[in-house]
């Protein structure tokens, strides 16, 4: 069980996507809210569907079969049955598994969805998802089979089955059966009430919860790129009036705006103007808050698409357990999820383009006004068989274009499933599994940029070009900080090691930008 931590209360107020970050850190604890209203919902739901069974009522998913087989009619004695078996013939899904860090997101927002008070879902379920998330039993989930409608029910089959005892999870740094976990924490595993399986499996919760973790990665790329240009401008000699407030007024883009701000206060260009007898630097630099800007600007509809999802009930049917209604529908279908997730992934790709770029003109003595050669850093006597960051701009690119690659977006895709009844489907989670990969594709371009950039400016100012105490507090710090962890490549050596651990800084999102 978590201690001292910080608690986010389920079925009161709407979550955020920060919310949904810090439970899959495991850095709070959750817990089921006791306002009045969330309990009478709960119990309600539940004692409506008990009511509709006994009276022989018609319910999808409870006296009837799944999905193309609603019309198949299922014995009262058997509806008990239907939802363990729901969990059981979805278990085919395949690929690389999720981390316990995704596992940990996909149960909280699951969570977040049956607690609107809409799924006909028990106390025991939702408190067994509860104790899942406490006691850190995080179900082992494959990440492909979903087309995103009826939204994940392939990958989702796996929290259902583990809530019963049934397949593996992630315990105490270990991947043991689900029972065996349950059993070390005395904790039982539950039989799903008529529906639960539905409620469980018929709905958005892996896309969203990728979303909420794409969302975090992204907002911080967005700042860290705009302190790799400011570097990259500082080594090139870039001129810092392309960042003026002036400049940007006339064009109100607001994220695009207050990218430039960063920069220029980065830059110190009110106390520092730098070169500004070089009317214009390349693209790369110049149009950076043009680049960088769009997904800044994208960001608050990206959040509202994200967390209007988190904080909906999107399984069908939907249980109305107050006003007495069944009603079915296509909440399921994650349609926005995968538009925001298209979006996200092309405006990220776009910043590892344009970082590809600026490192391309760091490593070019055509372009890099008068660094060395692949800025390496080897004594005069050396220089001729080293060879610097020539091999990591080659990386870099290649990065880049296994990113853009990935762009195409995944919403077009829609596959006629299922008997033709899933015959329009979202793609919501690929769309989203793309988009991860396509931040951690971006994350190395970023890395590889950090490095190469930070290179630059101590060459400038061993040069003399540059002085240490004319640049800006934070921009300052930030070299320091680095050159903690990586030393100058003077003599060749292999630079995975180094690359792969500012990667994880990056995830872990080490320094604090633009508070």
């Amino acid at each position: 069980m978590l201690e001292n931590k910080a608690t986010t209360t389920f079925g009161a107020t709407a979550l955020t996507i920060e919310d949904i970050v810090a439970i899959a850190k495991n850095e709070q604890q959750v817990a089921l809210s006791n306002d009045s209203e969330f309990i009478q919902k709960i119990d309600a739901g539940v004692a409506f569907l008990d009511t509709l069974l006994k009276e022989d009522g018609v319910i999808y998913g409870v006296t009837t079969g799944y999905g193309e087989s609603c019309t198949v009619e299922i014995p009262t004695d058997l509806a008990n049955e239907l939802p363990l078996h729901l969990t059981r013939f979805h278990g085919c899904g395949l690929g690389d598994y999720f981390t316990p860090e995704q596992g940990r997101a996909i149960l909280a927002t699951r969570l977040a969805s049956l607690s609107r008070g809409y799924s006909g879902v028990s106390w025991p379920l939702l408190k067994q998802i509860t104790a899942f998330l406490n006691n850190n039993i995080i179900p082992v989930i494959p990440q492909e089979g979903s087309v995103g409608a009826s939204g994940d029910l392939t990958p989702l089959s796996y929290v259902g089955a583990t809530l019963c005892g049934e397949r593996d999870v992630y315990y105490q740094g270990k991947k043991v059966a689900a029972k065996v976990a349950l059993a070390n924490e005395k904790l039982n595993p539950i039989t799903l009430r008529p529906k639960e399986g539905l409620a469980i499996m018929n709905g958005t919760a892996v896309m969203t919860a990728l979303a909420c973790q794409a969302y975090d990665r992204a907002a911080y790329l967005t700042k860290l790129s705009a302190r790799i240009t400011a570097l990259s401008s500082l080594a090139l000699k870039g001129n810092s009036n392309h960042f003026d407030d002036i400049l940007f007024s006339v064009k109100p883009h607001q994220g695009q705006a207050d990218v430039a701000s960063w920069i220029q206060h980065d830059l110190h260009h009110h106390h520092h103007p730098r070169n500004s007898h070089r009317l214009q630097d390349r693209y790369s630099i110049r149009c950076a808050p043009h680049v960088i800007g769009v997904l800044a600007d994208s960001l608050p509809w990206l959040r509202q698409f994200i967390e209007n999802e988190l904080n909906s009930a999107n399984d069908n049917p939907i249980i109305d357990g107050i006003g007495e209604h069944v009603l079915h529908g296509g909440h399921f279908y994650g349609g926005h999820i995968a538009m925001a997730m298209d979006s996200m992934k092309a405006a990220v790709a776009n910043i590892s383009d344009l970082l590809d770029r600026q490192m391309a003109s760091l490593v070019d003595v055509k372009y890099n006004n008068g660094l060395p050669a692949n800025l390496s850093a080897a004594t005069p006597d050396r220089i001729a068989i080293n060879h610097g960051f020539k091999a990591v701009q080659i990386g870099a690119s290649a990065w880049t274009a296994e990113a853009l690659k990935l762009t195409m977006p995944a919403s077009v895709f829609s596959r006629s499933t299922e008997c033709h009844n899933q015959d329009k489907v979202s793609m919501g989670t690929i769309a989203a599994r793309d988009c991860l990969r396509v931040l951690q594709l971006t994350e190395q371009v970023v890395a590889a940029t950090l490095l190469a950039s930070y290179q630059a400016v101590t060459l400038r100012i061993q040069q003399n070009e540059l002085k240490r105490d004319t640049l800006s507090e934070p921009v300052s710090a930030m070299l320091t900080d680095i050159g903690e962890f990586f030393e100058l490549v003077t003599e060749d050596r292999p630079l995975e090691g180094i690359l792969r651990e500012t990667v994880t800084h990056i995830q872990a999102q080490r320094w604090s930008l633009y508070e």
